[in-house]
C-alpha cells in the first residue's frame, strides 16, 4: 500500500482487494472519455506516443474534490490498458513558482523528479512530477529544455500539527517583508559572483546565529523561528515544513467517509498547497495558525503550448 493514500481518506485500506477495487474504479471511470465527471468528482485521462512507439497513458480520478488516484500505465496494440502503478495525488490551484524546472526520470520505473531551484525557498525544490505524459510529449517532439514553465506545488501530509502563530503586527510584517526582499536580492547577486553580497550574507548568517544562540536558552524555538522548508530522511521529495494557514477547508472522501483537511499554507514565502486526514492533525486548523508536518511533495508543470 502506498503510505500516502490514507493522506487522502484511506487510512483504513487494509486489503489487497480493496485497493484492486479502486484501481479498477480509475481505470473504468477513464476509458470511456478522455475527460468527464463521475457525480461532481474530476476524471480525467492523458495519453502519448513515446520514443520507444508505445502508447502511454495518466488515468485520473478524485476520491475527495480535488484529490484522488493517478493510474499509469500503457496501451497494448489490442487497445487493452497495461496497469503499471499508482500513486495518490492533490491538485493544486495556485501557481509557486515561475522558475525554469529540470525534470529527471527515476531509475526504477516511469515516473520522473522535477527539480526547481528558487531563491526564495532557501532549498533546492525536488518533487514527484504529476504530469509526464506532456514532458514525454515534448520529449519526442524534440522541444526540450523547455523554458517559461509556470509550477503547481502540492503536498500530502500523514503526520501535522498545528501550531499558534508568533504575534506581529503590521510594521513587523513590513520590516520582515522588506528584510526578505532584499536578502533574496543579495542571494541573486552572490549566484552571479558578486563578492560583495557573499560576505554581506555571510555577516548576516553570523549576526542570526549570534541572535539565536543568545535567545534560545530563555525562549522556545518555534517563538524564534516563524517559518521553515528543509529537507527530511532519505527521500529527495519529502519535506519538513512550517508555515502559515492562508485558507484552509475540509471536504469527506466519497468511498470511505473519512474527513479529509486542505490548506493552503505559505511557507518561506511560497505558497503550497497541503492535504492530510484530520486523524493525522493535531490541533485545530485556521486561518493565521501556523501548520507543521512532514510532506510529500509534488508538482504539477504548465507546460507553454
Amino acid at each position: 500500500m502506498h503510505r500516502y493514500l490514507r493522506a487522502i481518506g484511506f487510512s483504513g485500506l487494509k486489503k489487497r482487494e480493496e485497493l484492486r477495487a479502486l484501481i479498477d474504479e480509475v481505470v473504468k471511470s477513464n476509458l470511456t472519455k478522455s475527460e468527464n465527471q463521475i457525480g461532481d468528482y474530476f476524471s480525467f485521462r492523458d495519453v502519448t506516443v513515446d520514443d520507444e512507439d508505445r502508447a502511454y497513458a495518466e488515468l485520473f480520478l478524485d476520491f475527495v474534490h480535488g484529490a484522488g488516484i493517478c493510474i499509469r500505465g500503457e496501451f497494448d496494440t489490442e487497445n487493452r490498458f497495461l496497469y503499471e502503478y499508482y500513486f495518490p495525488y492533490l491538485r493544486a490551484s495556485q501557481v509557486s513558482s515561475n522558475e525554469d524546472v529540470t525534470v529527471e526520470r527515476h531509475a526504477e520505473k516511469e515516473s520522473y523528479a522535477g527539480v526547481c531551484d528558487d531563491i526564495k525557498v532557501g532549498v533546492t525544490m525536488i518533487f514527484y512530477l504529476q504530469n509526464i505524459i506532456p514532458y514525454k510529449r515534448l520529449q519526442v517532439m524534440g522541444r526540450l529544455p523547455v523554458h517559461g514553465t509556470a509550477l503547481v506545488l502540492s503536498a500530502l501530509s500523514v503526520d501535522g500539527t498545528i501550531m499558534m502563530p508568533i504575534n506581529k503586527n503590521e510594521s513587523d510584517k513590513k520590516r520582515i517583508k522588506k528584510a526578505s526582499y532584499e536578502r533574496n536580492q543579495l542571494i541573486a547577486q552572490a549566484r552571479m559572483g558578486d563578492e560583495d553580497a557573499i560576505e554581506s550574507l555571510t555577516l548576516d548568517d553570523m549576526d542570526t546565529y549570534t541572535m539565536i544562540s543568545r535567545k534560545i536558552h530563555k525562549t522556545d524555538v518555534f517563538s524564534l523561528v516563524d517559518t521553515y522548508f528543509m529537507p527530511y530522511g532519505v527521500e529527495c521529495d519529502q519535506y519538513s515544513i512550517l508555515g502559515e494557514i492562508a485558507e484552509f477547508h475540509t471536504d469527506k472522501n466519497r468511498v470511505s467517509g473519512e474527513e479529509v483537511i486542505f490548506m493552503t499554507v505559505e511557507c518561506n514565502e511560497l505558497v503550497l498547497e497541503v492535504c492530510i486526514n484530520r486523524e493525522d492533525l493535531f490541533g485545530e486548523a485556521a486561518v493565521g495558525r501556523r501548520f507543521k508536518g512532514v510532506v510529500w511533495l509534488q508538482g504539477f508543470i504548465e507546460f507553454p503550448q
